[in-house]
């Protein structure tokens, strides 16, 4: 039975065969991955990933969340519906929870 920090699947699981022919399993901390944009899936930029698992994310409204084009987007959607130029089911089923993050905001 593995410790029981080895049984959540943040330890990444490599099988190997040792040189007396066993196999064991060993467990390895799985490397953060890149993030990305919840909407179009770009890689985000300006989140820096030094220093391991802390990820420094920029202060601006949906930062971290979304690339800079697609939050200029729900920022333009997000006027338009409060000014009445646009209702908000006339917005896309993705981006309009973040439009009506925007308006509560």
């Amino acid at each position: 039975m593995p410790k029981p920090m080895h049984r959540s699947r943040s330890f990444r699981r490599a099988n190997r065969v040792t040189s007396t022919g066993r196999n064991v399993v060993h467990f390895r901390r799985a490397k953060p991955s890149i993030p990305h944009c919840a909407l179009c899936g770009a890689e985000l930029n300006g989140i820096s990933m030094d220093g391991g698992r802390t990820r420094r994310t920029n202060s601006r409204i949906f930062g971290g969340v979304l690339c800079s084009g697609c939050s200029a987007e729900i920022i333009k959607l997000g006027s338009r519906v409060e000014h009445g130029f646009m209702k908000l089911n006339d917005i896309g089923i993705k981006q309009r929870a973040y439009v009506l993050q925007l308006v509560a905001h």
